[in-house]
């Protein structure tokens, strides 16, 4: 050990001069002591004259000093800390402070609060606030926002991260809870008084008034490496007067409200665990064994937490406490949406009451919307279905929105108007429209919504009827609102799925069966352009029992039809389609309908087709071309087109690709022919369809190269069209047929094509990578 350190001399001096006679650099007692370079220079240079007793051991234990040594160290840095309030008279409180010549100051009212020893994960936020402190400037004052929603953790990162920045910064740390939930928080004027006080300020030189303490602040630590935290932060308002000025200082804010005023501000987002996290948080609180033990059902409880860190930590606390008590046990509790906030309680933890603070402050205006949310259907929504849920002006709905969103309680999508809630968060919503709201109300705000929503789904829906094609909106609940264009129609409509579709079965319920079967009606050449849709089945089966309830023969067939098309295609439920296409058409022939009986002949078709009874399949379909082939209307013309195709097509599959090509080459003659009263875009894109499967019946013939030029025309139209189920699978057989050809083209159109129909989860997605496959052999001349 080193010993005989001169007692004079202040403590950079010593330093200095211990660091020397051990014979190290900077940059190897930095490392030793767990401190940085900086921090070590600062001391040496005088810039540091006082740094805490635990910083002061960790260099003695660097420099290997003996016990008489490092008391001499620790008595040079103790001459350098702020001094206590207690001491004699310092300055007038009319002029700057002075430090009171009194005993040094070790302990303070503000020190940080208890680290948790089991903090879990964070790990990149951790390393990016670690890296921001290590890099941040001598005379800039670093300023980290950690804001979020109730639960996330973020006072227990922050004081995790205060624990382990402390080395860096030995003038002091320094932790103040500014009460931002309650219904008074702490005002600048007291939290400076707390900070002035803290740092050594006599209460005697504190200023009176608000600016001149904050300005006194600003100058005592101006010079000196501090660390705050400022906890629990209600405003801007509040923050802004207590953050130190230029320095080296570093202050952690943590706040429930985004405080998006803060200027000049770093940003921590916290997100939810992921399972596994959640998983290991547990474990670190109840124990690897019982974990262990019960592994699935660990699982289970993160889930049910929703990997909310704050769930997690009542759960395992609650478990805890209950050493004998299985984990599934507390799983089977939550599992009932009802009582899964009751589940969530131990002690004073309680996940409703960290919500609650929140919901208190949020002006009345607001609090109606975050209750009606809860209502809204689906994973998320827009403040125009919550205006219709609160009855409010959409304005005033964006407006609360935001607020939700500033306050941590709604997160936002990075690109839509739209916003959700937490999993967590939507119970507590729903427990308090439950409370505040009567039956009679909520009852009101849905149907409200309901007719709306019913109302512009069916405007929307009209604007892709191929056959009544409608430029303008017409019955639009808001017309100056509505969707312009065929493409916001879509876009709308995708977006609000869930909705539109809860008020369908609002309606259906409610016995508003002529609503329900004009808005499916109004859906159905829409479906076409989402056949992976597994919801049109709900849809078409709601409304043909509103038409079977209307006494509607005709109606009931039709969407018998739609029904039975949605089965096979959504669904691939071949059974319920032909069972369908049964029903569809007896109901048909019961109408005298034949438009209807030849949809019915196709649909059964396809199904019988789908399991295996291809003559039967062949047969039915052969009926409904001659069925179609006898009526004259526009309706029947494309009914006998798409027939031909299905029977092409299947010929194609059965081995019979001579027949399919000259079925198929017949319904392109047909699209050339035209029909009076039949849209020119409908009819090119069935002669569209039929280009299609004619490459596809030449690629089945081996004339590879005639079947590339077809396949490309009717790629363009789909794609032009803007129908990617129609666009990919026709991708597809083009990359198939380029990759026979060993064109360039080929790997890259069908990887274009997986991609695509992976996103619309097509079943056809397996054979785009198997046709990738066979192209890399191909390559290669090796198995894959």
């Amino acid at each position: 050990m080193w010993s005989g350190t001169p007692a004079t001399g202040d403590f950079g001096q010593q330093l200095r001069a211990l660091r020397t006679r051990a014979g190290l650099s900077q940059e190897a007692l930095a490392h030793v002591c767990g401190v940085s370079v900086r921090a070590l220079a600062d001391m040496e240079r005088g810039r540091t004259r006082g740094p805490q007793r635990r910083t002061v051991q960790a260099l003695a234990e660097g420099l290997g000093l003996d016990d008489a040594t490092a008391e001499r160290l620790e008595k040079a840095a103790a001459l350098g800390r702020p001094r206590t309030a207690s001491g004699p008279a310092s300055a007038p409180a009319s002029g700057p402070a002075s430090a009171p010549a009194s005993a040094p100051a070790v302990h303070t009212a503000l020190a940080l609060p208890r680290d948790i020893h089991d903090f879990t994960a964070r790990g990149t936020a951790l390393a990016r606030l670690l890296d921001l402190a290590e890099h941040a400037g001598p005379t800039r004052a670093v300023v980290n926002v950690v804001a979020g929603q109730p639960g996330l953790g973020k006072t227990a990162f922050a004081v995790h991260a205060a624990h382990r920045l402390a080395p860096r910064f030995p003038d002091g740390q320094y932790a103040l809870d500014l009460h931002g939930m309650d219904p008074e928080p702490t005002t600048p004027r007291d939290a400076l008084a707390r900070l002035l006080r803290a740092s050594g300020v006599a209460d005697a030189a504190i200023p009176a008034d608000t600016d001149d303490r904050a300005g006194l602040w600003r100058s005592v630590a101006g010079d000196r490496r501090v660390l705050l935290l400022l906890d629990n932060a209600a405003d801007e308002s509040q923050v802004r007067p207590l953050l130190p000025g230029d320095g080296p200082s570093l202050t952690i804010v943590t706040s429930r409200n985004a405080l998006p005023g803060l200027e000049s501000v770093h940003r921590t987002d916290l997100a939810l665990l992921r399972r596994e996290e959640a998983v290991e948080l547990l474990t670190r609180i109840v124990g690897p064994e019982r974990v262990r033990a019960e592994a699935q059902a660990a699982r289970d409880l993160a889930d049910l937490c929703a990997h909310l860190p704050l769930a997690v930590r009542i759960a395992g606390q609650r478990l805890l406490s209950r050493p004998h008590e299985r984990l599934g046990k507390l799983v089977a509790r939550l599992t009932a949406e009802g009582r899964r906030l009751d589940g969530l309680e131990a002690g004073d933890l309680r996940v409703r009451a960290a919500f609650a603070l929140s919901y208190r402050q949020l002006p009345p205006r607001t609090r109606t919307f975050l209750r009606r949310a809860s209502l809204a259907a689906g994973p998320d929504f827009s403040p125009e279905t919550v205006a219709l849920l609160a009855g409010l002006p959409h304005a005033d709905a964006v407006a609360c929105a935001e607020e939700l969103t500033d306050a941590g309680l709604l997160q936002s999508d990075p690109v839509a108007e739209r916003h959700r809630f937490h999993d967590l968060l939507k119970l507590y919503a729903a427990e308090l429209t439950e409370a505040e709201d009567g039956p009679s109300e909520r009852e009101a705000a849905l149907d409200r919504a309901a007719r709306w929503m019913l109302r512009r789904a069916t405007a929307a829906a009209l604007r892709f009827d191929a056959e009544h094609h409608q430029d303008a909106p017409h019955g639009d609940p808001d017309p100056a609102g509505a969707p312009v264009g065929r493409e916001e129609a879509r876009a709308w409509l995708e977006a609000e799925r869930f909705q539109w579709l809860a008020a369908l079965r609002r309606a259906h319920d409610a016995g508003d069966h002529r609503q329900v079967v004009d808005t499916a009606e109004a859906m159905h050449w829409f479906s076409d352009l989402n056949q992976h849709w597994e919801l049109w089945v709900e849809v078409f089966r709601r409304s043909a029992d509103a038409a079977r309830a209307l006494g509607s023969t005709r109606e009931e067939a039709v969407h018998l039809n739609y029904l039975a098309w949605a089965y096979n295609l959504c669904v691939q439920d071949s059974h319920a389609a032909l069972t369908t296409a049964d029903a569809a058409l007896v109901a048909a022939r019961a109408g005298e309908d034949e438009l209807q009986v030849g949809w019915a002949l196709g649909y059964g078709a396809g199904a019988l087709h789908r399991l295996g009874r291809a003559e039967e399949s062949h047969a039915r379909l052969r009926e409904a071309a001659r069925c179609f082939g006898a009526q004259s209307s526009p309706q029947a013309r494309l009914a006998e087109l798409t027939v031909l195709n299905s029977l092409g097509t299947y010929l194609r599959q059965a081995g019979r690709a001579d027949e399919a090509l000259d079925i198929h080459r017949r319904s392109a003659r047909l699209c050339e022919a035209g029909t009076s009263g039949l849209p020119d875009e409908l009819a090119a894109m069935y002669q569209a369809v039929a280009h299609q499967q004619i490459g596809n019946d030449l690629a089945a013939l081996g004339r590879w190269h005639e079947a590339e030029a077809p396949l490309r025309r009717a790629l363009a139209h789909f794609e032009a069209a803007q129908s990617p189920t129609w666009t990919e699978p026709a991708r597809l057989d083009l990359g198939r047929v380029l990759s026979a050809l060993r064109h360039p083209e080929a790997r890259r159109t069908l990887l274009a094509a997986r991609d695509a129909l992976a996103a619309l989860r097509s079943p056809l997605q397996g054979d785009a990578a198997a046709a990738l496959l066979a192209l890399d052999e191909l390559t290669t001349g090796r198995p894959g």
